[in-house]
């Protein structure tokens, strides 16, 4: 069926044209339809949409559909052109090709920032090591406090210690004593009488050993003009001789040629109330120990000072030391008085000192 065109001039031209007789008309372009018309296709193309024209058959052959249209007024280049000039609408930069994948063509995961993680990490480890710092300042510390409580506690400790030796020193111990006295402690044999002796000072040169005794003990002796007595211990013998006697203060000094342990001796003067330890040789019986304690000092006896004890004593201990518990000789055992019990009788070892010049 042959259909027929109305001729149209279209704005800015001066005659009609058909459709497509000219190939930069509107061939191929879609055109605004003001009236309800007919379509190719046997169709009504409703007011306000556009319509797709049929081709014609007469048409000279048309180029490229995708060729570029000719120019013409109504070309947005030039507002393209000055929207680009505009100096009121910067222009935004041009994109960021982003990277893909070089095998799956996949968008390639942005680089991670390692600088925004390094900085936690360094102050993570700062922090750690304060908080060490810190903990070990106060182990210090609390190490400090515990040794100084500690010096504090020994501080304590040791002085309760030396009181405790100062009271122990004061505390009577007879073994002890007795152990420390015995090896400078004999029995005299002078003659038909025997009594007791002992080791004391520092005068005696090379192996010898002077020794006070009572003068009563080696009378006898000395008055049979005999000067060789004998001190006996156990199973030990030793030859002693008279060197000096003090029949006014019952004293005599031996001398030993061989070297016995001395005793030390005690300056001050004694007290009542301290206890002593008595060693002699009673009715023979050497190395017997009796204790009592100090009962009096008494300087104006006629004979001279006298000390009384009350440790037990009998014939044989006369010539015996009377020692303290600090192991010095305070008195030389002398006698006992008859009919009685518990008064014994010492002449003080200073006394002896000086009459003798042996201590």
């Amino acid at each position: 069926m042959t259909m027929t065109y109305e001729p149209f001039t279209p704005a800015g031209s001066d005659g009609p044209h058909h459709r497509g007789g000219d190939q930069r008309g509107y061939d191929g372009r879609r055109r605004r339809v003001e009236e309800v018309e007919p379509t190719p296709q046997g169709q009504w193309a409703q007011p306000g949409q556009w319509a797709e024209p049929a081709a014609d058959p007469w048409a000279a052959p048309q180029r490229d559909q995708w060729a570029e249209p000719a120019p013409s007024q109504w070309t947005q280049a030039p507002r393209r052109q000055q929207w680009a000039e505009d100096p009121q609408w910067p222009t935004s930069p041009a994109p960021v090709p982003q990277q893909r994948h070089a095998f799956t063509g996949e968008q390639a995961a942005p680089a991670p920032r390692t600088g925004n993680r390094v900085k936690p990490v360094v102050v993570g480890a700062v922090v750690l090591l304060l908080l060490v710092a810190g903990w070990q300042a106060y182990r210090i510390e609390s190490m400090s406090k515990h040794n100084q409580d500690l010096a504090t506690v020994l501080s304590a400790e040791q002085d309760r210690t030396d009181r405790l030796e100062q009271q122990l020193a004061g505390v009577f111990d007879p073994e002890g004593v007795s152990s420390k006295v015995l090896p400078s402690v004999f029995r005299v044999r002078a003659g038909n009488f025997t009594g007791t002796a002992f080791s004391v000072g520092k005068k005696a040169t090379g192996n010898q050993a002077n020794l006070i005794t009572n003068y009563h003990v080696v009378a006898e002796t000395w008055t049979d003009g005999g000067r060789r007595v004998t001190l006996e211990r156990g199973s030990t013998r030793i030859n002693a001789t008279i060197v000096k006697v003090d029949k006014t203060r019952d004293l005599a000094l031996l001398s030993a040629g061989q070297k016995i342990p001395a005793l030390g001796t005690a300056t001050g003067q004694v007290k009542p109330g301290q206890q002593v330890v008595v060693v002699g040789a009673p009715l023979g019986l050497d190395d017997s120990v009796t204790t009592g304690v100090i009962s009096a000092y008494r300087p104006d006896d006629p004979d001279g000072p006298t000390v009384q004890f009350d440790a037990p004593i009998n014939p044989g201990n006369s010539g015996g030391p009377v020692v303290n518990a600090n192991e010095q000789v305070v008195g030389v055992a002398t006698a006992k008085a008859k009919d009685a019990e518990g008064i014994g009788l010492a002449i003080p070892i200073k006394t002896a000192c000086d009459t003798l010049k042996v201590c």
